[in-house]
């Protein structure tokens, strides 16, 4: 029977459950109050206005895993996620009073920026604690924390908003619950073990963090890392953002269904979702991280036509759904054990966070298009050709690239296995770079 899981460890793991779910609820709650905002007349923002407002929160966030992750990699993971917290915190309750749309632009900046540290250095601490071999399954419970955020955003739209009437500025206010939860778990979370041994050993070989970042083969995986999450997230939002306009719009063949009906679909796939980002993430620990990320993908291909056509019917759309949207957040459940894993131990804040939150950045593209494309040739056809050569490109990226599946941090083994610097090439002490992996 396997051991249980130490406080600390539980600790670190929901903390970072608790931001993931935060940061579905943020953005997904800015996206169903958009329109309350727009007809708000007191506080005269048009569309394009809040259409720069959503724009600033996802150019700060890349900035944010940047300016965290290299404080983190200096200083140690605990300390910088609870500044972390408080500036998201802080930024998000203050937009419940923002008297004007300049303000709120302002606010959601600096969210952007808080939260871009936050994913990035709550996956590396949550799986430098937790075991090697429950890595995979913890990975898939951690991703719970997006379908979660969602789920809770619809629900607190449709109970405040829809049901009693209240203003969208409420819909602000509820986000700081969940982030002064997560603050008083990270209090009681100790500093990482894993972190701690790499700096020991980079003392003792003298290597910096500039002699690693300067290193060709951890160039090239950032790199490849970028493309990887790029193609991971223009799928997820392929999937996710236009999806439930389809289903309550009657216009460009959309599926105009009732509001109530169109919303117990989304509760239902995104319950899917949950169980898939679950069952994926343990599986990629018989199958490994690569194969289970292409076989969610693959499997997804063929219930397109059934996720994109409302004529067949409503059972097979909801299907459709289900099928579709529990793979894709099946693939991502892999994602916080792999690219951890991927990351050299001494840049594991810096490294998983910033392409995290480039490939996001790149991906945001994605809604304007399926917009443009609905608009053209109608809504069916906008999802089936963005989502179609999403899961497609996932597919073969992923094929293409490496993992390191049950690597252990922070011990410092043979760097060139790793996919880091090899023995003896920096650093001005003794021979091999330890904890660069």
């Amino acid at each position: 029977m396997r051991d249980r899981l130490t406080p600390d460890q539980r600790n670190a793991y929901f903390s970072a459950l608790l931001a993931w779910a935060m940061d579905a609820f943020d953005y997904f709650m800015l996206i169903l109050v958009l329109s309350n905002i727009e007809g708000d007349k007191t506080f005269k923002a048009t569309a394009t206005e809040l259409a720069f407002v959503t724009t600033a929160t996802l150019a700060m966030r890349p900035f944010g895993a940047l300016v965290f992750g290299i404080w983190a990699d200096r200083a140690g993971r605990r300390g910088p996620l609870i500044a972390d917290v408080l500036l998201y915190s802080g930024a998000g309750i203050l937009c419940a009073i923002a008297p004007t749309v300049t303000v709120l632009l302002i606010l959601r900046a600096i969210y952007g920026f808080g939260m871009g540290g936050e994913w990035g250095l709550g996956a590396a601490l949550a799986m430098e604690k937790l075991p090697p071999a429950r890595r995979g399954l913890f990975s898939g419970l951690l991703q719970m924390g997006w379908p979660i955020g969602f789920l809770l955003a619809e629900f607190a739209y449709l109970i405040l908003v829809v049901a009693l009437g209240v203003s969208w500025r409420w819909m602000f206010v509820l986000s700081i619950i969940p982030a002064l939860t997560t603050l008083v778990l990270r209090r009681r979370v100790v500093e990482s073990e894993a972190w701690q041994a790499t700096r020991r050993n980079m003392r003792a070989t003298r290597t910096t963090i500039g002699d690693i970042l300067r290193d060709r083969t951890v160039v090239r995986r950032f790199g490849y890392l970028i493309v990887l999450m790029t193609a991971l997230n223009w799928m997820a939002h392929s999937v996710q953002d236009l999806y439930p306009t389809f289903l309550k719009t009657g216009a460009h063949g959309g599926a105009g269904l009732g509001q109530a009906t169109a919303t117990w679909i989304t509760v239902c796939y995104t319950l899917g979702m949950v169980i898939g980002s679950a069952l994926l993430g343990a599986l990629s620990e018989r199958l490994g991280r690569r194969r289970t990320i292409v076989l969610a993908a693959v499997l997804a291909l063929p219930a397109i036509p059934l996720f994109t056509m409302p004529h067949n019917g409503l059972a097979p759309l909801i299907v459709g759904a289900v099928i579709v949207q529990s793979l894709v957040q099946g693939a991502w459940g892999v994602i916080p054990a792999h690219l951890t894993e991927m990351s050299p131990d001494a840049i594991r804040g810096f490294y998983p966070g910033v392409t995290y939150q480039i490939g996001n950045l790149l991906a945001a593209l994605n809604l304007p298009l399926q917009e443009r494309l609905a608009a053209g040739h109608g809504y069916p056809f906008a999802l089936a050709w963005t989502v179609g050569p999403a899961l497609f490109a996932v597919a073969v990226v992923t094929a293409l690239g490496q993992e390191k599946k049950g690597a252990v941090f922070g011990i410092g083994s043979d760097a060139r296995d790793r996919g880091g610097i090899p023995a003896g090439s920096v650093g001005r002490g003794e021979p091999g770079v330890v904890g660069a992996e």
